[in-house]
């Protein structure tokens, strides 16, 4: 194929074709030209494709085809019923389909994490081990109180919400390989029960759990799912449904996987928002533990209600 013979025969009708994507309104007769030329360029680009070598062109025309498609197809526009689709539907019933995998993480973390509070309660000296006598000393005095009241919340409250997003996208992403979820969680169950058993150790286990019990029901609920959801994707790989290869349940499970990711940026979003203003508000503590229970209630009773019937659903199709 002589190249720049054919350029110039067809050249005149691209620009075009690029012309009449760059306008704002085209009239009938532009519209038909713009489907004619759209047929034509197609053409063009797929007689290059198979004879040309020069990548520069191919991606250039490419470029206009695409525009071309896009004009004459329309640009998707935002769908609330899409949106409604997925707070109803597709959100809570993915992690009710979860339910028994970040159910069983909430139970062994819990446990785990009560255990070894216990133990660094029960054993004051292992603090040492652990952070140190001087930096278990500062976290009783000022440390830990002070943590939620070192920053302006509003800047607390997007520092928590990004932390935590990122959290449970490391879980979820990492779910496919099992062991770094396991990981992150008992990161999460070191801090804790280390943090919780200094506390307690010292006589203020009121300070403690008065602090972390507003946004950690809800906010550690939300890890939860993410491990859950994670660990569900990795098991669907190693043993898939008898019906489905192990692709087809990956894929199925990685589904799901992403409706949570979405969904949990606005559960982390409200957590962000009771540690960041409710947890050191000076109110009573049962009235800052009602409001984290209120949300964290109101989460569980949306999961169940919601992603029940959207299972059952399913179900019935």
């Amino acid at each position: 194929m002589d190249l720049d013979a054919y350029v110039a025969e067809h050249g005149g009708e691209w620009r075009r074709l690029s012309q009449l994507c760059d306008r704002r309104r085209l009239d009938a007769a532009e519209v038909d030209e713009l489907v004619a030329l759209y047929q034509r360029v197609t053409t063009h680009l797929s007689v290059l494709r198979s004879r040309s070598p020069d990548p520069a062109l191919l991606g250039e025309l490419s470029q206009v085809v695409l525009r071309a498609r896009a004009r004459l197809t329309g640009r998707p526009r935002p769908s609330w019923a899409a949106v409604r689709g997925f707070m109803l539907a597709g959100f809570p019933g993915a992690v009710w389909r979860a339910a028994p995998w970040w159910c069983a993480v909430a139970t062994v973390f819990t446990l785990l994490t009560f255990t070894l509070i216990g133990f660094v309660a029960d054993n004051p000296e292992t603090a040492a081990a652990f952070i140190g006598d001087e930096e278990a000393a500062h976290l009783v005095e000022s440390g830990f109180a002070g943590y939620y009241t070192e920053f302006s919340a509003p800047t607390f409250a997007f520092h928590l919400w990004t932390h935590n997003a990122w959290l449970a996208a490391k879980c979820l992403a990492a779910g496919v390989l099992i062991v770094p979820v396991g990981y992150l969680l008992w990161q999460n169950v070191l801090n804790i029960g280390v943090v919780g058993g200094v506390m307690i150790s010292y006589g203020r286990a009121d300070v403690f759990f008065g602090l972390i019990t507003p946004h950690g029901l809800l906010e550690l609920t939300g890890v939860f799912v993410a491990a859950g959801v994670g660990l569900r994707t990795g098991w669907a790989w190693i043993s898939p449904p008898e019906q489905l290869t192990r692709g087809q349940a990956v894929a199925r499970a990685g589904r799901d996987a992403i409706l949570v990711a979405l969904g949990l940026v606005g559960v982390f979003a409200v957590a962000a928002v009771i540690e960041a203003f409710v947890t050191p508000a000076p109110v009573p503590t049962a009235v800052r533990i009602a409001v984290g229970a209120a949300a964290w209630l109101a989460f569980l009773a949306y999961v169940v209600l919601l992603g029940s019937r959207a299972r059952a659903d399913v179900d019935d199709r």
